[in-house]
């Protein structure tokens, strides 16, 4: 058996997104088999953001300074802004290196069962970041879900009466989807989207 403060630390792992007991054992047989390599390195980082998180003002993003890297850089769009239900969806685009603009994170999605109300979200910080001006695009990159898509139609709404270009992610047939696997909602989704061959 593993002492109190060893198996504090496989306890804490295990409540990562991911990982359940067993995995988080083998992390921790890992981490002190590793101690130099690995975690005085790992220990090192956690304290490192840990003394510097802080959730940036503008845009809602995590990140070891505020505001973050993101809206901090200058060379991105600032005409154009891509709303985003939580940090990992901008995360998730920021990988990809395809989107040259600004984001928006509010925070979740509404939801009447979950009891999310609009107040519950960023969405009037992000009324008032399009009222300002120098936006001229708003690019909503919400979950293909009913939650996600009431969450869009609402923004949308609240922001109409402004001179900027509201649009929204395709949804449809993944790449290298094949139509026998895909669901009746994706393939509703790509028919309703579909667009003339060029």
């Amino acid at each position: 058996m593993a002492s109190p403060e060893i198996d504090a630390l496989t306890q804490a792992l295990a409540r990562l997104p991911g990982l359940g007991p067993r995995s988080a054992r083998r992390a921790v047989l890992h981490l002190l088999k590793k101690r130099e390599t690995a975690l005085a390195p790992l220990l090192s980082a956690l304290s490192a953001v840990e003394d510097n998180l802080a959730t940036c003002s503008t845009c809602g993003n995590i990140d070891t300074t505020n505001p973050c890297a993101i809206c901090a850089d200058h060379r991105r769009d600032a005409r154009a802004l891509c709303v985003v239900e939580e940090i990992a969806d901008l995360w998730a685009l920021e990988r990809s290196r395809l989107f040259p603009g600004r984001f928006h994170v509010l925070g979740g999605r509404l939801s009447a069962l979950e009891g999310i109300r609009p107040e519950d979200l960023s969405i009037d910080s992000l009324v008032r970041r399009v009222e300002s001006g120098g936006v001229d695009e708003v690019v909503l990159a919400m979950n293909a879900t009913l939650e996600g898509q009431t969450t869009a139609h609402y923004i949308a709404e609240r922001i109409e009466r402004f001179p900027v270009r509201v649009t929204q992610l395709a949804h449809g047939l993944p790449v290298g989807g094949e139509l026998d696997y895909l669901d009746e909602g994706t393939l509703a989704q790509a028919l309703r989207a579909r667009r003339p061959v060029a």
